[in-house]
């Protein structure tokens, strides 16, 4: 039995797109799988054609991924027309066209993915790979990779581990066992220090404030907490907080929620077995702006304008206490970063990444992949 899965036909039909007279680009929405899973890809690519780069179309702004870039040298592009008239071919990892609007308007010739299939949004493209049961999209850069006899150097073989890592939870949230094989395969050349030192990366000096506000703001709703932060620069201060007190031992779910960009967010981060945080947060926000996500982490956002005169911390706080509401129709979105840009398969209305990610990827509640970003 092979280690991993043999990618023949396929792999020959894929190898025939590459021509030593053509530029290709790799679009992410930047979080570390899609960042590892672009730099793998540009390693396979990088002498059958005649140049290649990564373009992102996400500002990065968690510290976790800054550090990931520097301490791995990612070189990254902001998409933009300028970008794009330099290169003949597009390639698109760790997403599908239909997960962000300036996806929309390339023409993708390769899409590797991990995200739940859109019976509405095909992906029509001269070659894909999308793989729904593998908890990172890493994981499926590694087959490739293995297949082409591609043995990753120190730096690829680290992104992707952190890849694997972060999209997984540690192997927290769902995976295969091809992921557990893949991570394995990997820790055999990644450098355990600089993933030590790019996991710990994941505070800015700036958000201790909120964090000593998230703390004296907190309210008990019933098994959970929910606690208002007020105005911060990015949301992605909003989803560390979050993810900080699943670690404290009696709280099984939190809805943390301010207000970034001209809008109230509620990050919910939960252990996956109290409720289903994702439909929970489309039934108490879906009516009034975009809500929803996975069973244990989920997002909502609500135009301010929609809230004039409110008191914003009571009125998150009623809406969560509020008898449950339907919640509107579920569609396929992308996972949380991871940033981003998280593996549950359920969400519903695209929102940016949480995780990852402006990163994590639109967010790991929906399409696509902040986040961690």
């Amino acid at each position: 039995m092979s280690y991993f899965r043999k990618l023949e036909p396929g792999l020959s039909n894929m190898l025939e797109l590459f021509s030593r007279d053509e530029r290709w680009l790799i679009v992410v929405n930047a979080d570390p799988d899609a960042m590892a899973s672009a730099l793998a890809l540009k390693r396979i690519m990088i002498h059958r054609v005649a140049d290649v780069g990564i373009a992102r179309v996400n500002e990065v702004t968690r510290p976790d991924n800054l550090a990931m870039i520097r301490y791995l040298r990612i070189p990254m592009m902001k998409l933009n027309p300028t970008v794009i008239a330099q290169y003949d071919r597009f390639a698109l990892v760790d997403s599908q066209p239909h997960h962000h609007p300036l996806f929309k308007e390339l023409h993708f010739s390769l899409v590797f993915d991990h995200h739940p299939l859109s019976a509405e949004h095909p992906v029509v493209v001269d070659y894909k790979d999308i793989k729904t049961e593998y908890g990172a999209n890493s994981t499926l850069m590694t087959e490739y990779l293995y297949n082409l006899g591609i043995r990753p150097g120190n730096r690829l073989a680290t992104a992707l581990v952190y890849g694997i890592k972060t999209d997984t939870g540690s192997f927290e949230r769902e995976f295969c066992d091809v992921d557990v094989r893949a991570f394995r395969y990997l820790s055999k050349w990644s450098n355990q220090a600089l993933l030590s030192r790019i996991s710990r990366s994941e505070f800015r000096l700036g958000w201790l404030d909120y964090f000593s506000r998230a703390v004296s703001s907190m309210h008990k709703i019933k098994s959970g907490f929910m606690t208002y932060v007020g105005e911060v620069p990015n949301a992605d201060a909003l989803v560390v907080i979050a993810d900080f007190f699943m670690r404290v031992h009696e709280i099984r779910w939190v809805a943390v929620a301010g207000v970034s960009e001209d809008k109230l967010v509620i990050i919910f981060r939960g252990d996956g077995v109290t409720r289903d945080l994702g439909r929970f947060a489309n039934m108490q926000f879906g009516d009034i702006g975009s809500a929803g996500g996975h069973k244990a982490m989920a997002r909502a956002e609500i135009p301010i304008e929609k809230l004039a005169g409110k008191d914003l911390e009571m009125y998150v706080l009623k809406r969560l206490l509020s008898p449950r509401k339907k919640p509107k129709a579920v569609a396929p979105c992308e996972d949380e970063a991871k940033g981003t840009q998280q593996k549950p398969k359920e969400a519903v209305k695209a929102l940016p990444a949480g995780k990852g990610g402006s990163g994590q990827k639109a967010l790991a509640e929906a399409p696509p992949k902040a986040a961690k970003n």
